[in-house]
């Protein structure tokens, strides 16, 4: 209850402070490239139930059709502004609404694609008792996914075999550390590692 409380709390003052960032966000997607400025893909998230996470667009339309994952910063599909914004993290604000309604928290595992969650081991399946989240220690520690699959000759592979399970047991730290001061820990070391990376 609590946790809720904080997420609601927080999400609400994070929408209303950051508005006209959203605005200018926007601007500039849509004067870019056609499309629609939000990107909605379907996520697993508590329970192993699907939901819909919101996203700035980032892609060119219908990019996600050629794969799931993206590689580096010179992925073809994604649009000059769609680079910055993967690099400042600033296309994962709409997912405050994703808190405001319920379906994510402010901190807590990163809600994988289905594809890969049916990958998942029974043990690896316990991160799913829990609401998923915008940051959690595995968000931290691999910051720089993307340019980590970019030097992998075979970039899937790299993420199914060694990228997700070890993301998966630092989701399971998470767990068993879970708690407002833990939450307020990672999203300050979030910031820190977004502003200084």
């Amino acid at each position: 209850m609590l946790k809720r409380l904080f997420d609601i709390f927080f999400s609400t003052i994070g929408i209303v402070i950051l508005m006209p960032v959203f605005v200018l966000i926007a601007i500039g997607i849509a004067i870019e490239s056609k499309g629609g400025v939000l990107y909605f893909q379907s996520r697993v998230g508590k329970n192993n139930i699907d939901f819909k996470l919101f996203k700035f667009r980032t892609m060119f339309i219908d990019s996600d059709k050629k794969g799931l994952l993206t590689i580096g910063g010179k992925d073809p599909r994604i649009t000059k502004i769609g680079y910055y914004l993967r690099k400042s993290k600033l296309d994962e604000l709409p997912q405050l609404l994703n808190v405001f309604l319920g379906t994510m928290s402010l901190v807590g595992p990163r809600p994988e694609v289905r594809k890969y969650v049916e990958m998942y081991s029974t043990s690896q399946q316990q991160i799913l008792l829990v609401k998923p989240g915008i940051t959690d220690y595995a968000s931290i520690y691999y910051i720089n996914e993307n340019d980590l699959l970019a030097a992998s000759k075979n970039p899937e592979q790299t993420y199914i075999n060694e990228i997700m399970p070890a993301k998966i047991e630092l989701n399971k730290k998470y767990i068993s550390e879970v708690g407002t001061i833990t939450d307020i820990k990672i999203i300050l070391q979030t910031f820190k590692k977004i502003i200084f990376q």
